[in-house]
């Protein structure tokens, strides 16, 4: 994995307030990247978002909240929250309560009713709780925000998350206010092994995700789309460290439709540059679409692991080899996507979690193998003799020899007289080679063709 977690026990710092205040603007400027989505749309957050920032050279995590509302503007009959909103709700409180600081936004101007609600449900946190306003650039309606200290509030921070005004002075009541004597690097031998659930909408990923991490981190609804942002969570299985990547589901370009989802899907994608092994989560019942082909290739290009994930197969029909009836199928929708493993599970109770994750463990090991030149030569030698390239005076070409570049992802460089010689098919066939024979079996194979010096050439024999 790229970018995980290089500390332990790493104070946690939460963002909260209501809908719009601009908690993701202040998230994204104190880890100086665009993490969380932002869009003047209220409730664009919904699962909250960890990330681990460095503030003044102290690590720590901070938390990315979905905004607090009021019930009675939930705008459901009855004044009930809908569905998403009371489990975006819940998951802050949570958050609230595990929480070393809690930092509080407001926006600048009048105090809300969800605002005066939202101070009464903090009332027991007091002692790790800041108080920031927001939105006060050039030092807008900030007479007002004053009146916030007569809420009960020891302090007040003015800052403007957009223009970056005032931020150092809440980077260091950030500071002044944490504990960091039990922060711990993480050892050069830890591995981690970073998986990213991928896959269209409803197909189980957060359910997946909170069963391998334990914890309700992900929202979990029948409403397409309830994943907006990337939530991330680690857990350990058989002495290894795992970091996962729930994500939004992936529809086609013509089916979205709004901003928000536009970003989340490109956000998706995107985890396949932190990402080691892909999940790619399929509807048993559902089956295979264009969609998973498109996600699955995405995979193949970058060369991560792939392991095609058959969610919710309790509920297909527990009849003789039907296993091997829906292997067949995915193999020829996915044509040279033969080696992916593929697990059949149920998310929701947890059956064939264990297979899926020593799977993943495996093909963990094979995107970090690396083979000798000298064996990968005296293979290559082998492969030339069994299958000799063409002899045509325009087909011709020799490999010369070859080494391995680079491990996750794997990547082979062979040097050929005439490199744009070599066919298609032949690449294929030197691909298979080396996942059979040199212990490659479950992942992508890169493999690139130079010109090359006379260093050492295997003719083949007809």
């Amino acid at each position: 994995m790229k970018d995980y977690p290089r500390y332990h026990n790493l104070p946690r710092v939460a963002l909260v307030g209501r809908a719009n205040v601009g908690k993701s603007t202040l998230f994204n400027r104190l880890l100086h990247l665009r993490r969380a989505i932002t869009n003047p749309v209220p409730g664009v957050t919904r699962d909250p978002v960890e990330a681990q920032a460095v503030i003044g050279g102290k690590p720590l995590m901070l938390i990315d909240t979905g905004g607090f509302r009021l019930t009675k503007n939930s705008g459901v009959p009855g004044g009930r929250l809908s569905e998403i909103d009371g489990m975006v709700q819940e998951r802050t409180r949570e958050i609230i309560e595990s929480a070393d600081l809690i930092v509080l936004i407001f926006e600048a101007g009048e105090i809300t009713a969800e605002d005066e609600e939202f101070i009464a449900l903090l009332r027991p946190y007091r002692d790790r709780l800041i108080a920031v306003v927001n939105k006060t650039e050039g030092g807008r309606r900030e007479e007002e925000a004053w009146n916030i200290l007569g809420l009960g509030f020891n302090s007040l921070v003015m800052i403007s998350a957009e223009h970056g005004d005032h931020i150092g002075e809440l980077e260091n009541e950030i500071l002044s206010n944490l504990d960091f004597s039990k922060v711990t690097p993480v050892t050069a031998n830890e591995e981690t092994i970073a998986l990213a659930l991928l896959g269209k909408p409803n197909t189980g990923k957060s359910t997946l995700s909170n069963r391998l991490t334990a914890s309700a981190a992900s929202i979990v609804s029948a409403v397409p789309g309830t994943t907006r942002d990337v939530v991330e969570g680690n857990f350990h299985y058989k002495n290894k460290t795992f970091h996962v990547l729930d994500t939004a589901g992936i529809r086609r370009k013509s089916k979205v439709h709004e901003d928000i989802e536009y970003y989340s899907v490109n956000r998706a994608i995107k985890t396949l540059e932190k990402a080691d092994i892909v999940f790619l989560m399929i509807d048993a019942q559902e089956g295979l679409t264009d969609q998973d082909k498109k996600i699955a290739g995405l995979a193949h290009e970058r060369g991560r692991g792939i392991i095609f994930v058959l969610n919710k197969w309790d509920t297909m029909p527990q009849v003789k080899n039907a296993l091997n009836a829906v292997t067949d199928s995915i193999h020829f929708f996915f044509g040279q996507m033969e080696y992916v493993p593929i697990i059949p599970v149920c998310a929701l109770d947890g059956e064939g979690v264990d297979e899926l994750l020593s799977k993943a463990i495996k093909m963990y090991a094979q995107l970090c193998r690396r083979t000798e030149t000298a064996e990968l030569n005296a293979a290559l030698e082998r492969w030339l003799t069994e299958y000799p390239p063409p002899q045509g005076p325009r087909t011709r070409f020799k490999i010369r020899y070859a080494v391995q570049v680079s491990e996750n992802p794997v990547q082979f460089v062979f040097f050929a007289s005439r490199p744009d010689a070599v066919t298609n098919a032949y690449k294929t066939y030197l691909c298979k080679k080396i996942r059979k024979d040199l212990g490659y079996s479950m992942i992508p194979i890169g493999a690139d063709f130079r010109a090359g010096h006379e260093v050492r050439t295997f003719k083949g024999r007809r």
